[in-house]
């Protein structure tokens, strides 16, 4: 499975890496990015937030990329270096100066590498906020001196890893500020003849695929805060690999989903109008054309 690119995003919408299933050399890794789209210096900018863990410990990278995918400057926070948990980092962005702001040393983290409160991480441009994750928010703009205005930045994009035997969970909003949800996808593929899939949103179930051997990939849409979420799923490499690979799902809002998937019935599981590496338009538009995409890997 080859890895995205610095940015999945360009002017005209979200493009999604190829993915090869054969490949399952590669080693499974525990880290969340999520991409934001943002307004800098009257230019739209896309700011990458990584959160990674090891056995040396958290990690942490920011990267601003344009919307040709060009990365513009980026900062990586080592694993031997976060032992300080707070910090700042200057840049430079199109002749001006950015300052990236982090505080953990009061987070809590769940199971994985994302920080769940107790932090804060700014990003400041000519004294305005332009990017603030976390729920330490009086405590980030007293630190960055920024005007205490809303940034106008937008949540795009989600890519996650998630690790499990049959079960594998995660939080998940479908659009930027939209409520966030627990999304659950069961699949038990061990001594079992006809393999089924089960996706669930806050324990209801929206999405049944049996037959999986025959429909290892294919798509769907599902109806969730009343916007049309299309569904994208690959489990070849769990049924028909002989080496521990992994799944990969990606769940697409989009302004005229209902529209498409109107125009493109799902007739035949084995013909897929969509492939990983098609661009989906209107991802740039503010709460729809969110993408979330999970890579699922087998706890065997």
């Amino acid at each position: 499975m080859k890895d995205f690119p610095s940015s999945c995003f360009g002017e005209n919408g979200v493009q999604v890496a190829d993915f090869s299933s054969s490949s399952t050399n590669r080693t499974a890794q525990n880290l969340v990015t999520c991409v934001y789209q943002c307004r800098l210096r009257g230019r739209s900018r896309l700011i990458t937030v990584t959160w990674s863990k090891n056995l040396m410990g958290q990690g942490l990278s920011v990267g601003i990329d344009d919307n040709s995918n060009q990365c513009l400057c980026k900062v990586d926070i080592k694993p031997w270096l976060f032992s300080k948990k707070k910090g700042s980092k200057s840049l430079e962005v199109d002749s001006s100066k950015i300052d990236i702001y982090w505080d953990l040393s009061s987070a809590k983290f769940g199971s994985g590498p994302q920080p769940l409160e107790g932090f804060y991480l700014g990003v400041v441009s000519n004294r305005q906020m332009i990017l603030l994750l976390g729920d330490m928010r009086k405590e980030a703009f007293k630190k960055t001196g920024a005007t205490p205005v809303p940034s106008n930045s937008v949540f795009v994009a989600k890519r996650e890893h998630v690790f499990g035997k049959k079960i594998f969970s995660t939080k998940a909003q479908f659009c930027d500020n939209g409520p966030l949800h627990d999304l659950t996808i069961e699949c038990d593929t061990g001594g079992i003849n006809d393999p089924c899939l089960l996706i669930r949103v806050d324990t209801k179930t929206v999405m049944q695929v049996k037959r999986l051997r025959w429909k290892f990939r294919g798509n769907h849409t599902i109806l969730v805060d009343g916007l049309a979420v299309e569904v994208f799923w690959d489990v070849h490499s769990w049924l028909f690999c002989s080496a521990l690979g992994n799944a990969v799902f990606m769940f697409k809002t989009s302004l005229s989903a209902e529209k498409l998937w109107a125009s493109q019935p799902l007739s035949d599981p084995h013909t897929l109008p969509w492939s990983w590496s098609q661009r989906f338009h209107d991802s740039h538009s503010q709460c729809l054309g969110f993408s979330l995409v999970l890579y699922a890997w087998k706890n065997e």
